[in-house]
């Protein structure tokens, strides 16, 4: 691991599929760069769909996924960058394991009720779950286990105070960074 002057860290942007994950991660990067932050966005549907072959979604596919975009994001952060990773990530575990990784962690858990995610759905997951398309959908037949204690709870991706935490969290970790 890096010395800790030198390290960055990891945002783990968690939450069911459609409550807006990616979205408040694009504002955050957008927010950190104007500032002069170094950082990355890894979204976990653009990290899928960049490897081959293309990781499944159910059992120990995806367990093995999440740890791979856990060590991903640790191996960036202890480059010194600041990990935005957008990702449902539903299980606790997963989460658990990444902070475990990372040299700095912090989770921010977007809060969207199910049925809002229903009406968004962005990708029609919801949609091809209903018609028995896909399965193994978290929120539906496999359950999104909340975090217990997260460091930031963002109602939505275009929740401007949670976005405003994000980034004075982020700054306050590496305040000579910001200077920009």
């Amino acid at each position: 691991m890096a010395s800790e002057d030198h390290s960055g860290a990891v945002i783990w942007i968690s939450g069911l599929p459609s409550s807006g994950k990616s979205t408040l991660a694009e504002a955050a990067q957008r927010h950190l760069d104007s500032r002069g932050m170094r950082c990355c966005r890894l979204d976990g549907d653009a990290v899928r769909a960049a490897l081959v072959p293309s990781p499944e979604h159910g059992g120990r596919a995806r367990d093995e996924f999440y740890a791979s975009l856990a060590n991903l994001a640790a191996m960036l952060a202890e480059q010194g960058l600041v990990v935005l990773v957008a990702a449902t990530a539903h299980k606790r575990e997963y989460r658990e394991r990444a902070r475990a990784v990372a040299p700095r962690f912090f989770e921010v858990e977007v809060n969207v009720p199910l049925d809002e995610c229903r009406q968004r759905d962005d990708k029609g997951l919801y949609r091809a779950f209903a018609e028995g398309a896909i399965s193994q959908l978290p929120g539906e037949d496999v359950a999104y286990e909340r975090t217990s204690d997260p460091e930031i709870v963002a109602n939505g991706g275009r929740d401007e105070l949670a976005l405003d935490s994000l980034v004075t969290l982020v700054a306050s970790l590496f305040p000579s960074r910001g200077a920009a």
